[in-house]
């Protein structure tokens, strides 16, 4: 909320929810963060490696101030592109 208050227009962080919690949370809480803050959020998550001591959930993902899904990967190793369209802030607040 700090950085919506100053101005942020989009957050960014990693992540790694594993298979028990990824499945469960992970899209919950970015949809939760954009809506909260009314911003947008992206999120990138390592793929997912069976064969790994720690197996990553997977699904980088970007959602929209409304908590809409504009982008989203499998667990496969993938790259998101999309447009953001921070216009629609002022709108959506």
């Amino acid at each position: 909320m700090i950085y919506a208050s100053r101005g942020a227009h989009l957050l960014c962080y990693p992540g790694a929810f594993n298979m028990t919690t990824g499945p469960l949370h992970w899209e919950l809480l970015q949809r939760a963060r954009a809506v909260d803050n009314q911003l947008y959020v992206a999120t990138c998550s390592p793929a997912r490696d069976a064969g790994a001591g720690y197996i990553a959930w997977g699904h980088s993902t970007l959602v929209g101030p409304f908590g809409e899904v504009l982008a989203t990967t499998e667990h496969d190793e993938d790259i998101i592109i999309a447009e953001i369209d921070y216009s629609i802030l002022e709108q959506r607040r």
